[in-house]
């Protein structure tokens, strides 16, 4: 929890005054505590979008939105991308600390032992309508696990692991068969003898006929992209998950609630809007130039997507280890994608521009995740998907530390009411 500190804010409004509590954390931002405001004033604080709201204390994920940088439980990104597997990661977010070799091969064994998913499961997969979104599909398969599965009722770390890696490992199985439904093709099992981001693309890749031939460098580039992706601290999605997780919603509920927010196209979506972007530069003969001038316009339809983030003020950490990922990978498919040429130069153009580097207007981690999908083969309306594989560990941890809080609330927010004044009305007759 954070730690009072002597100081206090003072709050006037005419002639009365309040003093609120200043908080600290272990680093960032110092908070005014403001839980009493309205009970000593009458007042409420008005942040549309909660930029300027620290809506719970946590010891997850800390974002340094000025020096780019990130860390999960204390580790810099960079190093856990380097040193570590994304279920390594997954880990670390959900029990606070890496494993050890034994612990790592227990929560492996137990990936592989919920890998399946219940057989009349499938019936839900086949009574969709053909060509339904994936994400639609996701979300909706995820709440449907609540029914098939006990939900978690101790805080014994066995019992964790058991409905964490159910969950994860789950949620694989269902974003593969979600992608096989929206294509038309036979669903492929998962396989005890691959590993985590092994038996994802395997599920998606391979059909009863033809072999997906594993590249250890694909593998280990999108493993490094889920770990990219596995905490942002209050994002949206996560926030949404808290909100529905307060009410006593299980994970299961919480983390499909989570899902659709990510569906969203200013959350999870900005990576396929990227795509997007750069196939309009294509169909305009690749002027790179002139999507750049157009984006200095103020017409937010002619914005570059991929540059700028809301939080960092300086380069996305997350974006430079992107960056290299996307090159390397290039380089090793010897990619041939009309994309890629254009992506580079616009990324070149963009970097030298004083209107984007005055502005802090970098390329984001969007930019270069989209590419990397592409990249290996993704479809565009699998990105989300993909999205949401590597963000379900950081959901996970984040529910489970509301979860064991002596602190939970129900998120119940006030508004700032400006509809119409009471109406004359009559009584209807008895």
């Amino acid at each position: 929890m954070p730690g009072k500190t002597p100081e206090k804010a003072e709050l006037r409004f005419g002639e009365k005054s309040w003093e609120l509590p200043v908080l600290k954390g272990s680093a960032g931002d110092i908070a005014l505590d403001i839980r009493s405001l309205r009970k000593q004033s009458g007042m409420v604080v008005f942040d549309p979008g909660l930029a300027n709201t620290a809506c719970c204390a946590s010891r997850i994920c800390f974002v340094d939105g000025e020096k780019g940088r990130l860390f999960y439980r204390g580790y810099p990104v960079e190093y856990l991308v380097e040193n570590h597997e994304f279920v390594e990661v997954a880990y670390l977010l959900v029990h606070s600390r890496l494993p050890d070799p034994d612990e790592r091969l227990r929560f492996s064994k137990l990936l592989n032992r919920h890998s399946l998913i219940h057989e009349d499961m499938q019936h839900f997969f086949r009574n969709y309508p053909e060509g339904a979104h994936p994400m639609a599909i996701l979300s909706a398969m995820v709440v449907s696990l609540s029914t098939f599965y006990p939900e978690l009722e101790a805080s014994a770390e066995e019992e964790i692991d058991v409905t964490v890696t159910r969950l994860l490992s789950k949620l694989r199985t269902i974003a593969a068969f979600s992608y096989k439904k929206s294509v038309g093709e036979a669903f492929v099992y998962p396989s005890h003898r691959l590993k985590y981001c092994e038996n994802l693309l395997n599920m998606m890749f391979s059909s009863p006929v033809v072999d997906y031939q594993l590249d250890p460098v694909v593998v280990r580039t999108l493993d490094r992209v889920l770990t990219l992706h596995a905490d942002h601290g209050q994002n949206c999605s996560t926030t949404t998950m808290r909100t529905v997780g307060s009410a006593g919603a299980n994970l299961y509920a919480s983390v499909a609630a989570a899902i659709c927010a990510l569906w969203g196209d200013l959350h999870g979506g900005a990576n396929q809007a990227v795509v997007d972007m750069l196939e309009r530069i294509a169909a305009d003969g690749g002027n790179v130039e002139r999507a750049v001038e157009d984006a200095k316009s103020g017409d937010r339809s002619r914005r570059l997507m991929g540059f700028g983030h809301r939080v960092y003020k300086a380069y996305d950490p997350r974006a430079r280890i992107a960056k290299k990922l996307y090159h390397d990978l290039a380089r090793h498919l010897e990619l041939d994608d009309p994309l890629h040429e254009i992506a580079v130069r616009l990324e070149e153009k963009a970097l030298t521009d004083p209107y984007f580097t005055e502005r802090g207007l970098y390329p984001n981690v969007d930019f270069y995740t989209g590419l990397i999908f592409r990249a290996i083969g993704v479809p565009r309306d699998m990105f989300t998907v993909m999205f949401a594989l590597g963000r379900l560990p950081g959901w996970i941890a984040h529910w489970l530390e509301q979860y064991s809080s002596t602190e939970r609330r129900i998120v119940r927010p006030r508004q700032l009411y400006v509809g119409p004044d009471p109406r004359p009305h009559r009584t209807s007759p008895s």
